[in-house]
């Protein structure tokens, strides 16, 4: 196992503490580019309910969906940072992390996981699980606070990154390597890895647990079961297949002190949406309209699979009414063409 770079992660002093401020405490840790099973550590690769983690994860690639080529898969843990050689190590250690990344027991912190979830799937057939997405954990501390949700205002990495709420800190590095990724796409292909690419993979996870102690302070229990609806919802979004998710685990049940509400949050839900061939951009609008204007008709997001798919299919995930309308609405539009 090649230990080439440290880094710093800040992290609580331990984790049941409570962060004081906006001071963060830094810690230096190796950087390991692991390429066999055997280093990773025994208690990702063999999960069980004694030894329950919370780690950050984000995987690197080339067009990374269903068809692209999933390269670098992070894992940070409080001591160390991982960086899983998809390219080296091939099939055999990627498999080796599958109980992990379906785990009850260990936690993974990621930002928006749509894309990821999809990857990990359609070419390892591995149902990423038990995720806290820092994307929706965003939106929900915003709804918490009295902020009016606006469809397609979803806070990117860099801009979480920014928000002196978590970290207050510029991210420069990542355009760096966008624009290196604009000029060749096959950037995360190239072996060995520069001393710039393990920096920048990284990086994209170094942040994650600490950001994940601040957001879990902020959130009420209710928002934490949307936080892990949702988290499961994503991860299924893009992960289409013909027996409508059966072989997934089933999404976390309303807890009691929540049921005992007055206020019993609905069921989310997936819908997805089949658009006739060729209807998709009439669907969409011009400049994104039409679609704009249903998101801001209905609770609901949607979500359409773009250049990287799937195509002809529109993804609506929200309480069950909510979903429902948009699903309606989306409907009518089709039946009017």
């Amino acid at each position: 196992m090649a230990s080439t770079q440290q880094t710093h992660i800040p992290l609580p002093p331990d984790p049941g503490d409570k962060i004081q401020g906006d001071e963060a405490h830094f810690s230096s840790v190796p950087i390991h580019v692991v390429t066999k099973p055997s280093e990773l550590p025994v208690e990702f690769l063999e999960p069980s309910p004694e030894t329950q983690l919370v780690i950050g994860f984000d995987c690197e690639g080339v067009d990374l969906c269903r068809h692209g080529t999933l390269c670098i898969m992070q894992l940070a843990f409080p001591d160390a940072i991982y960086l899983v050689d998809a390219i080296q190590g091939g099939e055999t250690v990627i498999q080796a992390c599958k109980p992990a990344l379906e785990s009850d027991y260990i936690t993974k912190v990621i930002h928006d996981c749509k894309r990821d979830s999809e990857a990990l799937y359609f070419q390892f057939g591995i149902k990423l699980h038990n995720v806290v997405d820092t994307q929706i954990a965003y939106s929900l501390i915003n709804e918490q606070e009295g902020h009016t949700r606006v469809p397609d205002d979803y806070i990117s990495f860099v801009g979480l990154l920014a928000d002196p709420r978590y970290c207050g800190i510029s991210y420069d590095e990542k355009e760096e390597v966008r624009v290196l990724l604009r000029q060749d796409p096959k950037y995360w292909t190239y072996r060995p890895l520069s001393e710039q690419m393990i920096r920048a993979a990284a990086d994209d996870v170094r942040f994650l647990l600490y950001i994940y102690h601040k957001m879990v302070q902020k959130l009420s229990d209710k928002s934490l079961w949307h936080l892990a609806v949702r988290g499961a919802l994503y991860c299924r979004c893009f992960c289409i297949s013909d027996n409508h998710f059966a072989d997934w685990p089933p999404l976390p049940p309303i807890p009691e002190n929540i049921a005992a509400d007055e206020s019993i949050p609905e069921e989310e839900i997936l819908s997805v949406l089949d658009v006739p061939p060729g209807k998709m951009g009439r669907v969409i609008g011009r400049k994104g309209a039409s679609i704009l204007s249903i998101k801001e008709s209905c609770n609901a997001e949607i979500f359409i699979g773009g250049a990287k798919g799937p195509p002809d299919k529109v993804f609506i995930i929200g309480p069950v009414k909510q979903a429902r309308k948009a699903e309606a609405i989306l409907r009518g539009k089709l039946l009017d063409f």
